[in-house]
């Protein structure tokens, strides 16, 4: 039996009575980016927030590496191996660019990700590393919630909407790193809008609707299938 880095069976996640997630289902498979797509409010969010022990899985199993983790706090998890990037970023404004880095430091995790791998990742982060990040542009600062999440040296790392707002140079960057990091060993599971900008680095693709799984197969699948796409994302 192949062991994935993250498998997730028919879970469902609530918020308060409502139900957010239904019967989802997916696989992200090691050293592969997993695409996790749809509509504003489809849950994809959600989703990642209960990947990293943030929200409850009221029901449904959850396996990180064939081990089941569904009632780990979001610290053991992190310690596990997993990494969220949320879509805000949480940079330190306040602090240098390699003090946020710095901050990775508190991870007791072990590996080959460095300040100086992460700077040759992101050679923009290297040439402010002494400034604050509160002077950061948008791309900037999400070059360096990937670089600070990277210093954890995680095993998964689950990408909130990284491309969003970035100018389409900067989404080219950030697409490029998430293929470098996926290449170094690192499952990626990324929400994204922007499916073209995405697509050329994507392995697999699952799609939300109001909290359930519509479908999944290949981005080629979506990209060459309008009526597809039209059906999935109204576009």
């Amino acid at each position: 039996m192949t062991m994935h880095a993250i498998e997730v069976s028919n879970i469902a996640v609530y918020y308060g009575k409502a139900c957010a997630l239904e019967e989802v289902s997916l696989v992200v498979r090691k050293g592969e980016v997993t695409g996790l797509l749809g509509r504003n409010g489809a849950g994809k969010t959600t989703l990642l927030n209960a990947l990293m022990g943030l929200l409850p899985i009221a029901r449904g199993d959850y396996f990180l590496r064939g081990t089941p983790v569904h009632a780990m706090k979001p610290y053991e998890l992190a310690r596990a191996g997993v990494t969220l990037v949320p879509a805000d970023r949480q940079i330190y404004g306040e602090l240098t660019v390699r003090e946020n880095l710095d901050l990775a430091r508190l991870s007791r995790r072990r590996g080959p990700w460095t300040q100086e791998r992460v700077f040759k990742l992101f050679p923009r982060l290297h040439e402010r590393a002494g400034g604050m990040a509160e002077n950061l542009s948008g791309g900037e600062r999400q070059m360096l919630a990937i670089g600070r999440a990277l210093l954890t040296n995680p095993d998964i790392l689950l990408m909130d909407e990284p491309t969003e707002g970035l100018a389409p140079i900067l989404v080219d960057e950030v697409v490029r790193a998430t293929k470098s990091v996926c290449e170094e060993g690192v499952s990626v599971l990324v929400v994204e809008q922007n499916l073209k900008a995405v697509a050329p680095v994507l392995d697999a693709v699952y799609v939300l609707d109001s909290g359930r799984l519509a479908w999944n197969g290949h981005a080629r699948e979506l990209i060459e299938n309008p009526t597809l796409t039209e059906s999935l994302f109204g576009v």
